[in-house]
């Protein structure tokens, strides 16, 4: 952390003109013993002579510590600490960890070049977090795709509700479309869409970004490892973003959001000066620079996300945490989702089966009517189908009954609910030779079928069917209602004295 130079002077005052002790200043100037003692040794200020007579506990291991430090300077005091007290050391962890600061080597202060580019030749790209934001019962990461042109420093943002490839790859296409070209070579940090893997100078590059820069012409190069300053105009963007457009900003949803970023990269992001001419805008480089990019492609490349999914036994698939529905017969099949950040396409090889708006909420079921309607359908035909297989299994007769019927335009549904309640009454023998009677009397239908089995019972002289177990709803209605006690209401009126009942007459009497 930076140290304010008025509050280094005050500390340097303190100690060496006022005779405060380290503990004095930190607590009288709200600041930590370590910063002040950090000043103090930055200043190279003498400390007080130890007293003779008075060694310190840890002087018989300075010289251990000093040749530890020395063969590895970023050792830990923890990790010294431990080494020291299994040689005998007794202090406490605080007072050694001063000890470590103050005999550690410091390594020297690195230089940097300041890296110049040629118009058209670098841009660098980088995600930046942004926090969260909530839509519906989902807490979706805030992620801005940020891509700075190095010469004339234009930049382009655009924010998205994951860190994906599709959308990685949408930012590129993005930016590009904005500045009407791109550069030739992109500098990527080691993030896994750009940088598989790395073993030394050994490089494995991610090939769908293979795949896209290849469609684009331009060179994808990593930096080096811990070597952010390579790409530091895009860090330096990014906190900007942050600072000057983000903070405290307003927006109903990613859209808007976005909306809002591209006016501020066309507007005051593009006003700023340019560092290399301060007389001239960015806008005003951007139109230098321009003329060098490399021409966009004619067709656009495929942004999306592809993925193989099972549907279970329901018809649905589940993608980023939301369940999309498909035609039932794909049920207990693998399929394929081509997504995009609006749409969710679903296909069986190269056929697409549904096509849905994409959802960002999460547990949510996005449906095509048509789907559920279909299986509804196909429940009720299955059902239909195995009332009618177990009819004509008990009474082979029903098959021309419903042939008849249908010939008629009778609803077969309701024909083979009404004889399947008529086998459950009266069982299959009966029902058969019921059938054959309609039949014979060319009526296929379910009224006449009753009243043949009406007429055999009567007939047998049998009591009525009475179905062994009563539906619901009968049960519901077959309630024995005990009658109440009239008297019980007398307890409800208010009592009366005698002497208060008398004729309106009275009430004149003296």
């Amino acid at each position: 952390m930076a140290i304010a130079p008025e509050l280094r002077a005050q500390i340097l005052r303190l100690y060496q003109v006022e005779h405060w002790r380290v503990g004095t200043i930190a607590r009288q100037l709200h600041v930590h013993r370590d910063t002040v003692r950090s000043v103090l040794d930055q200043a190279s200020v003498m400390r007080p002579q130890r007293q003779p007579g008075r060694p310190s506990r840890v002087d018989p291991y300075l010289p251990f510590m000093r040749e530890t430090l020395a063969k590895f300077p970023t050792l830990t005091a923890s990790r010294l600490h431990t080494m020291v007290r299994s040689r005998g050391f007794v202090g406490g962890a605080d007072y050694f960890r001063h000890i470590v600061a103050r005999h550690r080597p410091r390594a020297p202060a690195e230089a940097y070049l300041r890296l110049r580019t040629l118009p058209g030749e670098q841009m660098q790209i980088d995600w930046g977090h942004f926090g969260h934001i909530q839509i519906g019962r989902a807490r979706r990461p805030l992620m801005a795709f940020v891509a700075v042109l190095s010469y004339s420093r234009r930049v382009f943002v655009h924010f998205s509700l994951n860190a994906r490839m599709d959308a990685f790859l949408q930012g590129h296409a993005l930016a590009f479309a904005a500045w009407g070209g791109l550069a030739r070579v992109a500098l990527y940090d080691n993030l896994k869409s750009a940088v598989l893997e790395r073993v030394g100078d050994a490089i494995r590059f991610n090939p769908e970004l293979l795949a896209f820069a290849s469609h684009y012409r331009y060179e994808p190069r990593p930096v080096a490892v811990a070597r952010g300053n390579e790409k530091g105009r895009v860090e330096r963007k990014i906190r900007f973003i942050r600072d000057s457009f983000f903070a405290a900003r307003e927006f109903t949803d990613v859209d808007d959001l976005n909306a809002q970023a591209q006016v501020w990269c066309e507007g005051q992001a593009a006003d700023l000066r340019w560092p290399e001419n301060t007389r001239m805008s960015v806008r005003e480089a951007f139109e230098i620079e321009r003329a060098s990019l490399l021409a966009l492609p004619q067709a656009n490349y495929p942004v999306h996300e592809r993925l193989e999914v099972e549907v279970a036994k329901t018809p649905y698939v589940r993608f980023d945490l939301n369940d999309y529905s498909v035609p039932h017969k794909y049920v207990r099949r693998t399929l394929t989702v081509v997504a995009t950040p609006e749409r969710v396409r679903i296909l069986d090889g190269q056929t697409e089966v549904a096509n849905h708006a994409r959802s960002y909420d999460s547990a949510q079921q996005i449906e095509v009517a048509a789907h559920i309607q279909a299986l509804v359908a196909h429940k009720r035909g299955a059902r239909q189908h195995r009332a009618t297989d177990a009819l004509a299994h008990a009474a082979p007769a029903v098959t021309e009954l419903l042939q008849r019927a249908a010939a008629r335009g009778y609803n077969l549904g309701s024909i083979t609910a009404t004889l399947s309640r008529l086998l459950e009454r009266y069982g299959a023998q009966a029902l058969q030779a019921a059938i054959i009677e309609a039949l014979t009397h060319d009526a296929p239908h379910p009224n006449a079928v009753r009243l043949a089995l009406e007429r055999a019972r009567e007939a047998r002289q049998e009591n009525p069917p009475v179905l062994a177990q009563l539906s619901e709803r009968a049960r519901k209605l077959n309630v024995t209602v005990h009658p109440h006690a009239l008297n019980s209401y007398d307890d409800l009126a208010p009592a009366k004295d005698a002497d208060d009942r008398h004729t309106p007459d009275d009430e004149h009497t003296p």
